[in-house]
């Protein structure tokens, strides 16, 4: 019985992974031509690092108006619809991952995680569907303090090769 448990955890964890990679196949991001790149994390450096990597790697045309834009390439310090918020009265909240507000009864200023994190979202220009995520972790010293936005577009990458 334990196995049989066991076995089946173990398939809906890779299954789970396995459907998570496969959103960077998506038809809409391998079919794209334009992108417009929105840097929403507060930090100039990390954007133009990011913004040269897309350059790098040249499978898009970066546009500036989002009405000629495929797709959308969002780099944040927080989740594309979802996370946790602080209002402009000091109310604290949540966002599911359909964009519906949850305002808390009691203000919980210890959500935040310790370690501060950049999310690349791939969103369709049209529709607004969030076709792919990632995080990663703030960078710093070893790996490169402005680094975190372009490792996470090699990461979309290396997604989208396989």
């Amino acid at each position: 019985m334990r196995l049989t448990i066991l076995l089946a955890a173990l398939f809906a964890i890779s299954f789970a992974s396995s459907a998570q990679r496969q959103l960077a196949h998506s038809p809409r991001i391998q079919h794209a031509k334009t992108v417009i790149f929105l840097n929403q994390t507060g930090s100039d450096a990390v954007g133009s690092e990011s913004l040269a990597q897309l350059k790098k790697w040249g499978k898009y045309k970066i546009v500036n108006d989002r009405s000629q834009a495929d797709l959308i390439f969002l780099l944040s310090a927080d989740p594309y619809h979802g996370g946790n918020i602080i209002f402009a009265d000091g109310q604290t909240g949540s966002i599911d991952d359909n964009g519906r507000i949850a305002q808390d009864r009691v203000p919980s200023y210890s959500k935040a995680s310790p370690t501060r994190y950049a999310y690349l979202s791939v969103i369709d220009a049209k529709t607004g569907d969030n076709l792919w995520t990632d995080k990663h972790a703030w960078g710093g010293l070893l790996t490169g303090f402005n680094s975190v936005g372009a490792r996470l577009i090699h990461e979309l990458e290396k997604q989208t090769k396989s």
